[in-house]
């Protein structure tokens, strides 16, 4: 019987109901298990964590679990999968049930962790260096040479100023003997430490009185020698060395990542087209010029870093990196070249190269490892292929699963693997322990199967000493994911944190520490990124005009109530149809049969235009609001390091918004849709305005913004007073209400709407912040504190193009345009005043893009040409 007796009932009720899990999900759960011993025991490393747990009633349990999703959402944890789909972003679904592994346990795993570094270590300086496991036989030639990752252009004869790995990350599990296997490495880019430690601060703040109880090691101090041994790898030997995150871009599975680790460990989050190689230094692209880089922390696969060396179809990488590393001018973590250890069929080799390399025996066994490519072992995968598992290294991350083909695809996988043999590696399928997760809508204790990955660091101050004396760190936790043995993080729906007890309760680490002498005081500006500033800028354009699409669409939707539905009047619609840039529904033609008065006649029409207008809620229908969404959401993940936490999080619950808007079924339905919208987007901005740093940075969103809002201002008044098929009081008042100005003019004007004064409060009032004055007012004096180029003494040209538009709007005669709904020549005037506004302000988004994104550097002359 299994010892509850310390556990309330409820949780009693719970491992009961987890011990028949096992049994249900026979033969598949039987083995080790990581909650209940041999004999139905709880482990004692689970006993504390259970007792805790255990003061919770139901209720409260459930409870912490939804605040401890809900704060996952609320920060935007995310994996993406695909660019093109940013509003489908797949969030994290954390289990409140950590993944506990006692002291003893972990004693032996770190200690085969570390030797694991050291082996890698050995293997890459070797097959850069003097290839002695090729040149010996241990390591067929074309096992290395045929992996895409094995860079030529790294071999050298030179000894190496320092080592290729400073980190690593391990997938191992636990098999159902209760041994440790090692599954693969990650020693190019290696990504989840900080997924790792979002989730321990999830499960921090979800349970306390838990987290502070338990005796488990911190992993903070694991980031904060990271931080150390980036800092250390300097060249230039400043106190504060310039170190970038270089990311694929917004649209890389793990971007959020990307831009929490570049925001927690201060690095700047650049991509490829914000560094460049100049006189054989790498540096980033800023609003005040090039700034040299010291380190760069890739998360760019080896093949795609370097265009011009290695894919020339690049995209994501620095043209001459390689040369710039090779110099010894910026220091890249992990080196180029190092993707050759995560080749999967070197594990077939790992226990000879490490008696070989370290002269000991490896502590960690690897999964059980064939390669094709050796005619002994290819001859014992063809014995029984239906027993393994295979990769075909030129796409290692690709499983193939014989049980699973046909028989004519497993007559082919066996062709190829006679035809080109050096391609396949056969893996043994494995047999996982299991441990106990928590399901939150059955209130109950499950086993599942876990995969989990480890971090590995070299110590900050061996990174310059003996290979033989260096030493490793492993961050006392980790990443783990639900699924079956080998299972890719990504397919994964749910993660769980590591917990590495400790003897005794550990104290909080922080990445904030006490300076050793002066600091640099610095302030965001001139080194802001050109690539940043755009996308704020840009941030800005599709977030005012989200929200002047969301408030003209809910006061259509509004008049579209009102709309008499058995008459074929359709008033103001033509005209709202116009404003929102789609296209009003053709009447059809009434012939000798048709009743023009017919009912059904009138409801066919009905139907029409009220599908029209809720086709802008479909997800793929391009004007549409999620559409439009998209755009502003790709550019907010561009810029994730430079928005607070609260505006983060206003944008993540726009983001919900979104992925329920499609389902929108009717027109109140969408109308307290677009509500929320507007009331989601008005507290982001008023955020970013509260928390940014008022740089150029914000200036540049604080622009684009305001661009929007008076071209959108303009179009609407042209619509309202020239162009209109229905003009009058109607139309006034929609356009009062699109900007948020019908309280200021009923305040000023009671209930006497009249054009003369809606164009003086639009256009010329420059108290009124949506008005073309205030507007013209800030954009010119955003636009002077810019950067300005040094070298003349002339204003640039946006400079120029608002005091062109401003201009216009003073020199108008005004008693000409107080007679607009009598005179021809009122109306002439204030048409020709429009598009003298509209002309000017409609260019500067290129002139701004001209000036500050678009890197124009002058030619380069490669080679001397002679006569």
């Amino acid at each position: 019987m299994t010892d509850f007796s310390l556990l309330n009932s409820d949780m009693q009720q719970r491992l009961l109901a987890y011990v028949e899990s096992r049994q249900t999900f026979a033969p598949n759960m039987h083995g080790f298990d990581e909650l209940l011993n041999a004999s139905g025991k709880i482990r004692a490393q689970w006993q504390p964590v259970l007792e805790e747990l255990s003061k919770l009633d139901r209720e409260a349990l459930r409870s912490r679990c939804e605040e401890a999703q809900n704060l996952l959402h609320e920060n935007g944890v995310t994996f993406n999968t695909y660019e093109d789909d940013p509003g489908q972003l797949r969030s994290w679904q954390l289990d409140s049930l950590p993944y506990v592994i006692s002291t003893e346990d972990w004693e032996h795993l770190e200690k085969g962790l570390m030797q694991r570094s050291r082996l890698l270590e050995a293997i890459a300086e070797d097959l850069y260096g003097p290839r002695t496991l090729i040149s010996s036989g241990l390591l067929p030639a074309e096992l290395i040479h045929t992996f895409p990752s094995y860079l030529l252009p790294v071999v050298s004869d030179q000894p190496l100023r320092r080592p290729m790995l400073i980190m690593q990350g391990t997938d191992v599990i636990r098999n159902a003997s209760g041994e440790w296997e090692v599954l693969c490495d990650w020693t190019q880019s290696p990504s989840g430490a900080g997924y790792a430690l979002e989730n321990r601060i999830t499960l921090a703040r979800a349970f306390p009185n838990q987290y502070r109880e338990a005796p488990l090691k911190r992993l903070a101090g694991f980031l904060q020698a990271q931080h150390r041994a980036l800092a250390s790898l300097s060249t230039s030997q400043r106190d504060q060395p310039n170190i970038v995150l270089l990311s694929p871009g917004p649209g890389s599975p793990g971007y959020f990542e990307h831009a929490w680790l570049a925001n927690y460990m201060n690095f700047s989050l650049v991509e490829g087209a914000d560094l460049v190689v100049r006189d054989g230094q790498v540096a980033m692209r800023t609003l005040g010029g090039l700034r040299q880089v010291d380190v760069i922390v890739r998360h760019i696969n080896d093949p795609w870093c370097d265009p011009l060396e290695l894919r020339g179809d690049s995209l994501l990488g620095v043209p001459g990196l390689m040369q710039a590393a090779r110099d010894g001018e910026v220091e890249i973590a992990n080196a180029l070249g190092t993707g050759i250890l995560e080749n999967p069929a070197l594990a077939a080799y790992l226990d000879e190269i490490c008696q070989q390399l370290l002269g000991e025996p490896l502590l960690i066994k690897h999964r059980t490892t064939l390669w094709a490519g050796d005619d002994r072992q290819l001859a014992d995968i063809l014995t029984s292929p239906e027993e393994w598992l295979f990769r075909d290294i030129t796409e290692p991350a690709k499983v193939i699963r014989p049980e699973k083909l046909g028989e004519g695809e497993l007559l082919e996988l066996l062709d190829k693997l006679q035809a080109t043999p050096w391609r396949f590696v056969a893996q043994s399928k494995l047999k996982a322990a299991t441990s106990p997760t928590y399901n939150t809508r059955t209130d109950s204790f499950e086993a599942r199967h876990v995969n989990l990955r480890f971090f590995s660091l070299i110590e900050p101050d061996h990174l310059f000493i003996d290979a033989a004396d260096r030493r490793y760190r492993i961050m006392p936790g980790g990443l783990a994911w639900i699924g079956e043995p080998g299972t890719l993080l990504m397919e994964s729906r749910t993660v769980k944190d590591i917990w590495v007890m400790a003897p005794v309760p550990q104290p909080h680490i922080s990445m904030l520490r006490q300076a050793n002498g002066p600091i640099v005081m610095t302030r965001d500006g001139t080194d802001l990124a050109c690539r940043v500033a755009d996308s704020l800028f840009w941030m800005g354009r599709y977030g005012e005009r989200l929200d002047i699409r969301s408030r003209l669409l809910r006061e259509t939707l509004g008049r579209f109530l009102q709309e008499d539905q058995s008459s074929e009047e359709t008033g103001l619609l033509p005209d709202l149809f116009t404003a929102l840039e789609i296209q009003f529904p053709e009447i059809p033609e009434v012939d000798e049969v048709t009743d023009l008065d017919d009912p059904l006649r009138h409801k066919q029409l009905y139907l029409s235009y009220r599908n029209r207008l809720l086709e802008l809620f479909e997800e793929n229908h391009p004007d549409g609001m999620p559409w439009l969404f998209n755009h502003f959401l790709r550019n907010c993940r561009s810029v994730r390091d430079h928005l607070g936490d609260d505006a983060w999080r206003t944008v993540n619950n726009l983001r919900q918004r979104f992925n329920d808007m499609p389902r929108t079924q009717g027109i109140i339905v969408g109308q307290r849709q677009l509500e929320g919208v507007v009331t989601h987007l008005a507290a982001f901005f008023g955020l970013c305005n509260e928390t940014m740093p008022h740089h150029y940075g914000w200036r540049f969103l604080d622009i684009g913004r305001f661009i929007e809002r008076v071209l959108c201002t303009l179009e609407l008044l042209k619509l309202a007073l020239l162009t209109a098929r229905q003009p009058g009081i109607p139309l006034f008042e929609v356009v009062l209400a699109t900007t948020d100005n019908f309280t200021v003019y009923r305040r000023r004007y009671r209930s006497q709407l009249h054009p003369s004064a809606i164009l003086d409060l639009l256009l010329f009032d420059e108290t009124n912040p949506r008005s073309v004055g205030y507007i013209l007012k800030r954009l010119e004096r955003q636009i002077q504190r810019l950067p300005q180029p040094t070298h003349t003494p002339y204003r640039n040209l946006e400079s120029r193009l608002v005091i062109q538009a401003t201009s216009a709007l003073h020199l108008v005669d005004i008693d000409t345009l107080s007679q607009i709904e009598t005179s021809a020549e009122s109306r002439e005037v204030l048409s020709e005043l429009l598009d003298q506004l509209i002309q000017p302000l409609s260019e500067l988004t290129n002139a701004i893009s001209h000036s500050h994104f678009s890197h124009v550097e002058a030619p380069v002359q490669l080679v001397t040409m002679q006569s």
